[in-house]
């Protein structure tokens, strides 16, 4: 992986022919071919168990093999909140290695929360037990290294991208309404505002437009506020009509907000398990992946993973507040 890093041009991912330059992080693509499987993967935190499943079904739905193997973008988000961040992450580099051309990774907004200062690793998002683990094994080459190696590739990963059918694909959301109008004058799409919006925003299932926070990286947006970007890429020559991203963990793990009919939003979450900081609903959830459909939003996919798997991969918490053994290295992959 470093080794792909250190090439010159890049490491030659899935839609870095599109960019518009070395620094391009919200890229518009050119074509994408309907015919070539096309699949999506949401936030994992983590979560080895649901990627494997992911991955899985992929190759159970569209069978191929060489140029014709089904190509993978994920979302961001590969770890922190507890699960094996750091599998997770060897795994994406795994599929990276395979088939360059075949996988894109847009940053989530923990991924782009880390950083490594030549001495320890740090990050500007909680939880962040993925810096905490890299810095408990400051002393092991490898994890040292795949660490370093993270902050490296997500620096430029890109933040968005624009499919020519009109879809947005990105970790959050879009540059939120107080920044329609620098950008409709400059039509710089990397922004570093812009890029944080596309990375941290966030979608409110019904309200119709939300106030931009710009103390804080959260900020919500409504239906009419993605109706009125969806009307301004138009004027800059990239329409956005749909769009697909991760970040908030919905129940159900996949959601499309009636209030968004004339422009949907499609959230697609793929995690097996609740998450530490998640209050309410079953241990045990139904992870799900999409699929892309030009000219529609992508078709969701459910991944009904047996109960007894994801309770022996992802221990209930005891009494004393410490979680059971995991599984096994063999029966995590």
């Amino acid at each position: 992986m470093e080794g792909l890093l250190d090439r010159a041009g890049g490491p030659g991912l899935l839609f870095d022919n599109d960019r518009a330059g070395p620094g391009d992080r919200a890229i518009q693509v050119k074509t994408v071919d309907a015919a070539v499987p096309l699949w999506i993967i949401g936030d994992l935190h983590g979560d080895l168990l649901a990627l494997e499943a992911a991955l899985a079904a992929i190759a159970r739905e569209t069978p191929g093999s060489g140029a014709e193997r089904p190509r993978i973008v994920f979302l961001g988000d590969l770890f922190d909140d507890e699960g094996y961040g750091l599998e997770v992450l060897l795994r994406v580099f795994e599929l990276i290695l395979e088939g360059p051309e075949r996988t894109c990774v847009i940053a989530g907004n923990h991924d782009e929360a880390l950083s490594y200062d030549g001495i320890r690793f740090a990050s500007s998002v909680s939880p962040a037990d993925f810096a905490d683990l890299l810095n408990a094994h400051l002393s092991h080459e490898w994890i040292e290294r795949a660490g370093k190696a993270a902050v490296r590739f997500f620096a430029t990963a890109p933040r968005a991208l624009f499919f020519p059918d009109g879809l947005l694909v990105a970790h959050a959301g879009f540059p939120l309404a107080d920044l329609h109008e620098r950008l409709a004058e400059s039509g710089n799409w990397n922004d570093l505002t812009c890029l944080s919006d596309f990375t941290w925003a966030r979608a409110h299932p019904t309200a119709r437009r939300k106030l931009p926070n710009r103390f804080s990286r959260g900020s919500q947006f409504g239906y009419q506020d993605f109706a009125a970007f969806c009307e301004l890429s138009a004027r800059l020559g990239r329409p956005v009509t749909h769009m697909v991203r991760g970040h908030d963990h919905v129940e159900e793990r996949y959601a499309i907000p009636s209030a968004y009919r004339a422009h949907p939003v499609l959230t697609t979450v793929a995690l097996s398990r609740r998450l530490p900081r998640e209050t309410f609903g079953p241990r045990e959830r139904v992870p799900t992946l999409a699929r892309f459909v030009e000219h529609s939003a992508p078709q969701v996919h459910r991944m009904h993973i047996p109960t007894a798997l994801i309770d022996a991969i992802y221990p209930e918490p005891s009494a004393d507040g410490l979680a059971g053994e995991p599984g096994s290295l063999e029966a995590r992959r």
